[in-house]
C-alpha cells in the first residue's frame, strides 16, 4: 500500500490555508530590526560597557590600564561615610521634594483650580508651567538667587523685622528640595487634573448630596479613584528626582561640607574629579539600583484594582 501525500487544506473559498495565515513571523518583525540594532548598539551596549567598568580600577589619569577587582567598588562604596552620607540626603531630598512636595502640591493645585475660575486657572497654570519648563540650569541660577545672603528670601524676612540668615549654608539640603518643588510641581498638577477631570459628576455629587464634607469627599472618593494616577505620578517623580543634578550643583555644588551632596553629585566627583571612573560607575549602579526598588514598590502597589 503505497502512502499518498496530504493534501492541503483548502478553505470556502478555495484558497490554500497556508497562505491565508500570511507572512511567516521572522517577516513580520523584519521592520523591527533597525530599531533593535540601534538599541542594542546605542542602549544596551553602554549599559553593558558601565557594568563592566563598575568591576574595574579604570581611572581616567595615571593608568595604563584598567584591572578586575570584583566587587571591591561596591564593598569600598559601603565602608565610605561620605557615600552613606549620600545615600541619606538622597533619601531625605527625594521624600521631602518628591514624596511630599511636588505630589502633595501638585494635588492641591488640581483640585483648587477645578474650582477657580478660568483667569485664574489659566494665570496660575501659566506660572507653575513656566517653572517646569525653565532649563534645569536657569532654575538653579534664579533659585540661588532666591535662597542667597543677599537674595530676594532675606530681603522680605528683613522687610518683615524676622531675622535672616543664609540659607544655603544652615539649611542646604532643605533649599535644593524646595527649588525642586518649586520646579516640577507642574507635573503633578497636570497629572492630577487629568486625573480628576476623569470622575464623574454625578459621584460626588450625590456624596455631596448625602452630606459629605470636602475633606470626607477628598478622602473616601477622590483619592481611590485616582490611585492609580498617584502611584504613576509617585514613580516618574521619584526616578525623576533621584537624577536631580544640575538644580543642586548650580545651588550648592553638593556643600557646604557635603550638606547637600546626592549621589548623582557624589557619582561626578568620583568619577570626573577624583579620575575613578571604575568606583564612580560602581555608584551609579547602586543608584540605579535604589530606582528599580523604588519601582518595585510602586508597580506592585499599581497591580491591586481599585
Amino acid at each position: 500500500m503505497t502512502a499518498t501525500a496530504p493534501h492541503p487544506r483548502v478553505n470556502r473559498t478555495g484558497e490554500d490555508t497556508h497562505r491565508a495565515r500570511g507572512p511567516r513571523l521572522p517577516v513580520r518583525v523584519l521592520p523591527l530590526a533597525p530599531a533593535v540594532v540601534l538599541l542594542l548598539l546605542f542602549l544596551a551596549g553602554p549599559i553593558a560597557y558601565c557594568v563592566y567598568i563598575a568591576f574595574t580600577d579604570l581611572q581616567l589619569t595615571g593608568q595604563a590600564q584598567e584591572s578586575f577587582v570584583g566587587f571591591d567598588n561596591f564593598t569600598r562604596a559601603f565602608g565610605d561615610e561620605a557615600f552613606l552620607n549620600a545615600v541619606w540626603l538622597t533619601l531625605v531630598f527625594t521624600v521631602v521634594s518628591s514624596l511630599i512636595g511636588q505630589n502633595t502640591l501638585g494635588l492641591a493645585l488640581a483640585a483648587l483650580m477645578r474650582r477657580a475660575s478660568k483667569p485664574v486657572r489659566t494665570l496660575t497654570g501659566g506660572i507653575v508651567v513656566t517653572a517646569w519648563v525653565l532649563p534645569e540650569v536657569v532654575a538653579g541660577f534664579l533659585l540661588y538667587a532666591f535662597f542667597r545672603r543677599e537674595g530676594t528670601l532675606n530681603a522680605l524676612l528683613e522687610w518683615l523685622h524676622l531675622p535672616a540668615q543664609n540659607w544655603l549654608f544652615t539649611l542646604p539640603v532643605l533649599a535644593v528640595s524646595f527649588a525642586n518643588v518649586w520646579r516640577g510641581t507642574a507635573f503633578s498638577m497636570l497629572v492630577y487634573s487629568a486625573a480628576l477631570n476623569e470622575i464623574p459628576k454625578e459621584i460626588t455629587e450625590a456624596a455631596e448630596v448625602d452630606g459629605a464634607g470636602g475633606r470626607q469627599r477628598m478622602w473616601h472618593i477622590t483619592l481611590p479613584m485616582i490611585r492609580r494616577s498617584i502611584g504613576t505620578n509617585l514613580m516618574l517623580n521619584t526616578l525623576q528626582t533621584l537624577s536631580v543634578f544640575g538644580l543642586i550643583w548650580v545651588m550648592t555644588r553638593g556643600g557646604p561640607g557635603g550638606r547637600s551632596q546626592t549621589l548623582p553629585l557624589f557619582m561626578y566627583e568620583q568619577a570626573f574629579q577624583n579620575s575613578l571612573i571604575g568606583y564612580g560607575t560602581a555608584v551609579a549602579l547602586l543608584l540605579l539600583l535604589v530606582g528599580s526598588l523604588f519601582s518595585l514598590i510602586y508597580l506592585r502597589l499599581l497591580r491591586t484594582e481599585v
